[in-house]
């Protein structure tokens, strides 16, 4: 504001062509009223910048809101989805600890029915030799 003032300033004074008092006057309210316009202007453009900046902000307040429940939102799925593991490791554990006692009890019976079975064959056979 101060350079246009200026170069309307030197303007007239390049010139140099006398002025009466009331085209001076008439010069000097143009002036003002530029002044008082370009002021009403900048207060303007002023207002409407710290309105943008208060929006903006409020913007970025609902934004880091959302980005803040999205990351609730997944860390509570993550923990959902951790208990489920946990749960599938455990059933793993229950169904390996099944199969290994069926395993055990299988080969266990089949000993023993083997066994028992080698021990009346020896008794068939001593009873068979002996008398």
């Amino acid at each position: 504001m101060k350079k246009f003032l200026s170069i309307l300033l030197f303007l007239f004074t390049a010139f140099a062509y006398p002025l009466s008092p009331s085209e001076e006057k008439q010069i000097l309210k143009d002036i003002a009223e530029i002044k008082a316009t370009l002021k009403t202007f900048m207060e303007q453009t002023d207002r409407r910048f710290e309105e943008l900046r208060q929006d903006l902000n409020k913007r970025f307040e609902l934004m880091d809101k959302r980005i803040t429940e999205l990351r609730e939102d997944m860390n509570k799925r993550f923990e959902q989805v951790d208990k489920r593991f946990e749960q599938l490791y455990t059933f793993l554990w229950i169904i390996t600890g099944i199969f290994t006692t069926l395993t055990a009890s299988v080969i266990a019976f089949a000993w023993w029915d083997r066994r028992t079975i080698k021990i009346r064959a020896f008794v068939k056979l001593n009873y068979l030799t002996v008398p």
